[in-house]
Parts: structure tokens; C-alpha cells; sequence
């Protein structure tokens, strides 16, 4: 299966797996990659169905430019799903010591810019969330998905900061969640990703 798509910004999300070293070490050296983590995953009930190839653990790194990094992943293709996350904008942004903690959603209907201004105005008042992003899901190995994730185009990207533990950042992108929802805008919880390390 061949894969074209547009050059853009955003998170590719690969299984980490032991033969995954050798593209841990290009990716360190790959002047398209930005950061680069280890981290684990928790899943939401709802969304197992869409996505049963899932991994617990995952190599997480952000990108300018996801087309030169896609060759060693399809080179070492198995049946665990690989995530990228194209940022089409991002809707909030303000400086942080440390990312910790990155909370994905899924909006079940199209929003306007009122709603995406309502969503960017509540999560400037929350202290920890360094950054929302709108975007986009494409998935590598999806041949061996049974259903398509019917909304891949409406994602929603946290990133939270700090020192908190993992169960900490998770109960406070809840209240954020809640906080949105009180506006009238469903999110549902897609992915949450606990930073472990930093590896590049």
C-alpha cells in the first residue's frame, strides 16, 4: 500500500518495540523531527473498536516535515498501528517549562469559528495547557482496521506542562473537558499520552 500525503506539522505516534532502536537513532539525527518522547498510552472504551492494534507504549515525535520519516516505519510494517496527527491550526499557544502530559479528543460534530473561539477563550484560563491544536488523523497499517474512525478530521490536541503525575494530568484535562462541555461543545476522550522520557 502506497501513501501520499501533504507535507505539514504535527505528532507521529509509532509502537515502541525493541527493533524500533535503529529508528529511534535516525529520528534523534532527523533535522524534520522537533522533539521526540517516550510514553504510554490509555485508550478511551469507546474508540477500541476503530483502532484494536493499539500498543501500550510509544514512540511520540513531533515533525515539520513527516515525509522523510515514513520509509523505516513502512520498512518495518507489522500489524500495530502508527498515529500521525497533521496540524491544520493551532487555536491556543503560550510558553511552558515542560511537557508532560498530551491529552487527544474527538469532536463528534463540525464546529464554527464561534465554537473553536469558545474552546481557545476556556483553554487560555487553564494554567497547564501550553497549547491546542486542531487536526487531523492519518494511520499507517490501516488495511488491517475493520471500521473507519468516523471523525478523523475533527481532532482536538492538548499539551499540558508540569510536574504532576500522570493521574493528576488526566484528572485535570477531565475538568478542562468539562469546562468545555459547558459550552456546549462535546469533546470525547481519543487518546492520552504520559510522557515517561525525553529522548531527543
Amino acid at each position: 500500500m502506497e501513501y501520499s500525503w501533504p507535507l505539514s506539522s504535527g505528532y507521529i505516534c509509532t509502537p515502541h518495540e525493541s527493533r524500533y532502536d535503529e529508528i529511534i537513532d535516525y529520528w534523534k539525527n532527523c533535522p524534520d523531527i522537533v522533539n521526540m518522547y517516550f510514553v504510554t498510552a490509555t485508550f478511551s472504551e469507546e474508540i477500541l473498536p476503530y483502532f484494536p492494534n493499539k500498543a501500550n507504549h510509544y514512540i511520540l515525535a513531533s515533525f515539520v516535515n513527516h515525509s522523510s520519516i515514513l520509509g523505516m516505519i513502512k520498512e518495518g510494517s507489522d500489524n500495530k498501528l502508527t498515529f500521525i496527527f497533521n496540524i491544520s491550526s493551532s487555536i491556543f499557544e503560550k510558553a511552558f517549562d515542560k511537557l508532560n502530559y498530551i491529552s487527544i479528543y474527538f469532536m463528534k460534530y463540525m464546529y464554527g469559528n464561534n465554537e473553536i473561539s469558545d474552546i481557545a477563550n476556556i483553554l487560555a484560563k487553564r494554567d497547564r495547557v501550553s497549547k491546542a491544536s486542531l487536526a487531523n488523523i492519518q494511520l499507517l497499517h490501516s488495511n488491517h482496521l475493520r471500521f473507519a474512525f468516523p471523525y478523523s478530521k475533527n481532532i482536538l490536541v492538548l499539551e499540558v506542562d508540569g510536574e504532576k503525575t500522570h493521574q493528576s494530568d488526566q484528572k485535570y484535562c477531565e475538568r478542562t473537558r468539562r469546562d468545555v462541555a459547558r459550552r456546549g461543545i462535546a469533546l470525547s476522550n481519543l487518546i492520552s499520552l504520559s510522557i515517561l522520557e525525553k529522548l531527543k
